[in-house]
């Protein structure tokens, strides 16, 4: 008898479309090539097949971090924005300030002293 396993949390369980491919995937990966094609094929004759591909390649790959990077199950533009969200538009303000009571001595200690110094005990 054949056994199929079957995972605990089917929340992680995504619908395929074709190819093993998402629907998420599918569109971020035809975004990618509509994008990286024709780069690749108007810029071949003048700049090279090399620098064309690597050009390519460069500008395909935003579209496919967002086609297959997930990570604690947020897709990556959700981990960009969070990470907008908490260091750009709402950072953490500090509800306190530490006193530091080595430099509220110097302070004390500064202005007490005279303009002139201190002798230390030394005779003219």
């Amino acid at each position: 008898m054949a056994f199929v396993s079957v995972p605990k949390d089917l929340t992680k369980v995504k619908n395929k479309v074709v190819l093993n491919l998402t629907k998420r995937q599918i569109i971020c990966l035809t975004i990618a090539a509509a994008i990286g094609l024709p780069f690749y094929f108007l810029t071949r004759g003048a700049i090279g097949t090399s620098n064309a591909a690597t050009g390519m390649v460069l500008l395909m790959l935003p579209a496919f971090l967002f086609a297959m990077y997930e990570k604690d199950g947020l897709p990556l533009e959700k981990i960009l924005w969070n990470i907008i969200n908490v260091k750009i538009l709402n950072p953490a303000v500090r509800r306190y300030e530490v006193e530091n009571l080595y430099e509220m001595q110097e302070q004390k200690s500064a202005s007490k002293e005279k303009k002139g110094g201190k002798r230390r005990g030394k005779k003219r």
